[in-house]
């Protein structure tokens, strides 16, 4: 199980990140697109790993959601 981080760029495509793999990024044109590109993104990053005989971080990231006043 991985934690991601979704969001829109400027031109509208559906970003997503993994964290705790460093450089492992996707996206699509929809929410579902992209969920389902970066969980091929992140297979294919551990398996890379595993076949490198490297060890797979961790997921360690824990979030937290700031309020900002205007």
């Amino acid at each position: 199980m991985r934690q991601v981080i979704l969001y829109t760029d400027e031109d509208g495509y559906w970003t997503a990140e993994c964290p705790s793999l460093p450089g492992c990024i996707s996206q699509g044109d929809t929410k579902e697109e992209a969920i389902a590109n970066i969980t091929d993104a992140i297979r294919a990053y551990t398996e890379a790993l595993t076949m490198a005989g490297e060890a797979i971080p961790p997921d360690s990231m824990s979030h937290q959601i700031v309020v900002v006043a205007a």
